[in-house]
This record gives C-alpha cells, structure tokens and sequence, in this order.
C-alpha cells in the first residue's frame, strides 16, 4: 500500500467535465436509479471511480472491497478502503473470500463476483459498478487476439452484463470505459489518497502485463480506440447470439439423454450452438477444440470433446440430410 500524502481539496472536487462523463456514463448503464454498489480494491482505479461517485451520486451508493486472502498485504488495503470510506460518512463492507484452486485469476474473479452479488442483494442494491477502464479493455482484446479468440471473447468487457452462472441477479456496469488509466492515476494523486498496489500488476509471468507493457511502448496505438472496437465486436456479438437462439429453436432437439442438430448453414453459428449443446450436457471445452469437432461433424465423423460424445446419423447425398447426435460421454471405467 502506498500513501500519496495529505487530502487535498481536489478529493471532493474532481474536474466537472470528468464528473459529467462519469454521470453520463451512469445515466445510460444504469437506468434503474436506486442505490448503486462500488467494488473497490483500494487500487488507483476503483478510487477514482469512488470519487466519482461521490461527486456525481452522492448518497446513493454503498462500497464493497473484497479480501481474497492471496496476499499478506490484502487486510490491510481492504481496511485502508473502509478507513477512506468511515472519514467520508460511506456504508463499506469487507468481504472476505476463498479462492478455490486451479486457474487462480479465474477463480478469483468468480470468488468475487459471487460475494458482490450476495452483497448487493442484501442491500438491495440495483446495479454494482467496477472500475475498468480503456487501458483494460485494450489490453484485453490485445491478450485475446494472440490467443486466436472469436467475436464473444475480442467483445472483451461489457459495459453492462448479469452473471446469473455465478449467482449473481444484479446488472454489473463498467462506467470507467471512455476514461484512461493515466487520467485516473492524476485524480487520485491530486486528491492526495492512500491507494494500494498490487506488485501482481508488474509481473511478466502474466500475459496482461507483458501486453501492458508493449502498448505502453506502442505509442501509435490508441487504447480509447481499440476499447471503441472492443464494443463494436460487443455489439457483433449480441446479433450472433440472437441469431444463435433462434437456430437453436429451429435446428435442435433436446431429449432426456440426448441433443439432436441437424446440420447448420451458417458456420459461425453452428459454432456456438455445438457450445451450447455441449454446456447443456455438463461438458467444458475450449474454443479451438469445439472448432475442430465441428470440422468433424461437417465431415460426417464423430468425436469426443468436454465430456460430451458427438455422432453423426446419416449422411451427406442421403434422401435426409445427416443429424448430430449429441450424448454425456460415458465414465470411463477404472481398474
């Protein structure tokens, strides 16, 4: 945690046109009005996302900061929040957290979510709001692109979305998109707060920080640009999902031990209703390996994929055009 000296009369005072932006922002993703939930984690962008707040909604929002528990250092920057939060007259609540093992960043982020969905029902908050920014998002559709994602995953975050699969039946909103890092680092060191720091974000074990760095050193790129196509592909990816829904009506048929698909015309959207399917049998599978099966039902084969058994009945040339046939793939037997 690092102190940028005393508090200065910038704190209650960031400049208006920021804090018009700010309101802007909420005025569309947050249409609900009510009282608002913060995520704060002490880090330079959610405090300027609470300064914000307290310019713009003053009253009508409640703080979260969440402890995981994964460093020494966590306690102590969640209790530097809610001090923040006591000296400003602002209800927070420290919510403490276990990460389940495996892919550690994931299940943080589940971990989270889930306790700021159970948090805000108890309040009875009508949204909660998280303070990424364009240089997230661009570096999110920067990482994704190296990894050869599709539309869903270059869409990067949504300015606003449910997380119903984590328990959470609360809108998320992300009102800090339109604003950089740099121009939230300035307001929060005006304003002379504490901020904590997260020695993770220098760490080029992980992918977001070695692509943080070369975009720093990319001056020819624009973050507020690249954040602006990550909600055009946001925007592509709701009409596929619309699209999607409505082949999933006209293509497929679910019985009680099975999933039949007639073959699609459209491969972009036999691909996500293939996902589909394959989440509806309790299978996981990553997006290179759903492309690949698919390639094999085109071919009339079958295959193994996430826990889910796909085969084909019929063929091509046949009076009926071939079906896929989608099953829970059997235990494996033990010796």
């Amino acid at each position: 945690m690092t102190a940028t000296g005393a508090r200065s009369p910038a704190a209650d005072n960031p400049p208006p046109e920021l804090v018009a932006r700010f309101r802007e922002a909420l005025g569309r993703l947050w249409p609900e009005g009510g009282k608002l939930g913060l995520a704060v984690s002490g880090g330079p962008d959610s405090m300027a996302m609470l300064l914000f707040a307290e310019a713009a909604i003053p009253g009508q929002f409640d703080v979260a900061t969440v402890d995981h528990g994964l460093r020494p250092e966590s306690a102590d920057e969640c209790a530097m929040v809610a001090q923040v939060c006591a000296e400003r007259g602002i209800a927070c609540e420290i919510l403490r957290v276990q990460v389940r093992e495996g892919n550690l960043q994931m299940s943080a982020r589940d971990a989270r979510y889930s306790a700021l969905g159970g948090w805000a029902g108890m309040r009875e908050l009508t949204a909660i709001a998280t303070a990424h920014h364009a240089d997230d998002q661009a570096e999110t559709l920067l990482m994704r692109l190296n990894r050869g994602s599709g539309v869903a995953g270059l869409a990067g975050v949504r300015e606003r979305s449910w997380l119903y699969e984590l328990g959470v039946d609360v809108a998320v909103i992300r009102p800090l998109l339109s604003f950089r890092r740099r121009d939230l680092e300035q307001l929060v060191n005006a304003s002379g707060m504490d901020v904590a720091r997260d020695p993770s974000n220098l760490d080029d074990h992980f992918d977001r920080v070695r692509i943080r760095k070369a975009l720093a050193e990319a001056g020819w790129l624009n973050p507020l640009a690249i954040s602006r196509s990550a909600s055009h592909l946001a925007e592509a990816d709701e009409a596929l999902e619309h699209m999607t829904n409505a082949a999933v009506r006209d293509y497929v048929m679910r019985h009680h031990d099975r999933v039949e698909c007639v073959p699609l015309p459209d491969r972009a959207i036999a691909f996500r209703v293939v996902e589909r399917v394959i989440k509806w049998l309790g299978g996981t599978a990553r997006g290179g390996d759903i492309g690949r099966l698919l390639d094999r039902l085109e071919r009339c084969e079958g295959g193994n994929v996430g826990g889910v058994h796909a085969i084909v009945k019929g063929a091509w040339g046949e009076a009926e055009a071939p079906t896929w046939v989608f099953r829970p793939e059997a235990p494996r037997r033990t010796s």
